[in-house]
């Protein structure tokens, strides 16, 4: 009875342990979201899309995980999911996947066309979706475009939506022409962004123009 009892203990102790390795694992991780907007004019920005992702493939852990989805004219669908992955603990497969990855979005990236709209929030709902999936501890949206959202008459956005504790980065925010024309049309375009995504409990907004400067992007834990 007392050897039963004590091996019963012992297993239950061993889960327990187990159990809390995994979530102290899952917390450490990293789970980045990208959305590359394929949109009008942006479109021709996509190839530079490239350095982000080779940037993070160097960058992620094992553990780890990454998507990248196109953000066009409705974007609140995993079919817009070009390439996702965790990485394995095992270096061999962990390049295995990368290697897979880095040409999954390398084929993408030749072949986007331009879509006639920009639905960005359905991206980063989608987004948030997956990250909180993963289980990571940091969850993190990348957004390449120029952050102009155009909707048609039917798609519906104008509600509140949920990005908590998810930083949202927005990258490469080219400038319109009617940006040029006046100025205060980009400040205000990004300012009603930071508003939007602070007001849905994201954890972080930034934006980063040079490509040069990636590693702010985790420059901050």
């Amino acid at each position: 009875m007392f050897n039963r009892a004590f091996l019963a203990a012992l297993l239950t102790a061993g889960l327990t342990v187990a159990a809390a390795g995994c979530v102290d694992s899952r917390s450490q991780a990293n789970a980045v979201y990208v959305l590359v907007d394929t949109s009008g004019t942006y479109a021709n920005e996509a190839g530079k899309a490239q350095l982000i992702i080779n940037y993070l493939l160097g960058t992620l852990q094992p553990g780890d995980s990454l998507a990248v989805a196109r953000v066009k004219s409705r974007s609140f669908s995993e079919k817009d999911i070009v390439a996702k992955a965790t990485f394995d603990s095992r270096p061999t497969q962990a390049n295995a996947q990368k290697r897979v990855f880095r040409d999954q979005v390398g084929s993408f990236l030749q072949t986007v066309q331009g879509s006639a709209y920009t639905d960005i929030t359905g991206g980063m709902i989608q987004g948030a979706e997956f990250l909180n999936e993963t289980g990571a501890g940091k969850k993190t949206i990348l957004i390449f475009s120029d952050m102009q959202e155009e909707l048609d008459k039917v798609t519906v956005r104008n509600f509140p939506i949920s990005l908590k504790n998810i930083r949202v980065i927005a990258v490469n925010v080219t400038k319109l022409n009617t940006d040029n024309i006046d100025p205060r049309r980009y400040l205000g375009r990004l300012q009603a962004w930071q508003k939007r995504v602070e007001s849905a409990g994201a954890s972080e907004w930034k934006v980063i123009n040079d490509l040069e400067r990636l590693d702010a992007i985790f420059a901050k834990s």
